[in-house]
């Protein structure tokens, strides 16, 4: 087996375009999840049954449901209810909303670790619920999850190949198509190969870091 370079360059213009999708959807991906997932962590703690309850089942459900499922049921059981996105738009929510679960999960154990005795401090100024949690509790909270957080960017990552399965047209997509295009499967694969190691590592080593960092 040899090494053809005249494949190489005939599909990085196909990578190129397949890492931007990529990018695109880890970043609004992990947007989605961690403003949402906050979202679940603070309604968790609600005192209204009402409030817990239902977003108790609805994580649970959303975090024991394979992710692939996720995304063919948004592609194509929403659209029999007049509900339609983009395949792009249909991975990015499912990829957010899959790990915004997990996310929670980071944000409901940093406000646990939350002394209590931070709680009662802003019991005794009287401060108002709002400006407890926004002042007191979640600079606290998130400072505390962050290297966590940054795992999950990781996680997805590695987890939007599956975006493809419902016609998008990520890194890995691309390398397929290119190969089933062309029957070259080496060169392609093997970039996104690479790619996907150029982008994790640093990001691991930078989320170790910064743990390094917070923790001092």
């Amino acid at each position: 087996m040899t090494w053809d370079w005249s494949a190489v360059d005939a599909f990085m213009p196909k990578f190129w375009d397949g890492l931007l999708v990529t990018l695109q959807a880890v970043v609004l991906g992990s947007l989605i999840a961690f403003t949402l997932g906050l979202v679940w962590a603070m309604a968790q703690r609600s005192s209204l049954k009402a409030v817990r309850w239902p977003v108790n089942i609805v994580t649970e459900f959303i975090r024991n449901t394979p992710l692939l499922v996720q995304l063919f049921f948004f592609y194509y059981v929403l659209p029999e209810w007049d509900i339609t996105f983009s395949a792009l738009t249909t991975g990015v929510v499912a990829l957010g909303l899959h790990y915004s679960t997990y996310t929670a999960e980071v944000y409901r154990a940093g406000i646990e670790g939350v002394p209590v005795g931070q709680w009662e401090a802003a019991t005794a100024l009287s401060l108002p619920r709002g400006r407890t949690w926004g002042a007191v509790i979640l600079p606290q909270a998130i400072r505390r999850v962050v290297p966590a957080l940054g795992n999950y960017v990781i996680a997805m990552l590695k987890d939007s190949p599956m975006i493809a399965t419902i016609g998008v047209l990520e890194m890995l997509g691309e390398a397929r198509q290119f190969g089933a295009q062309t029957f070259v499967m080496t060169e392609p694969i093997t970039i996104v190969g690479i790619a996907f190691i150029l982008i994790a590592y640093p990001a691991s080593l930078l989320t170790r870091a910064l743990e390094r960092r917070l923790v001092r």
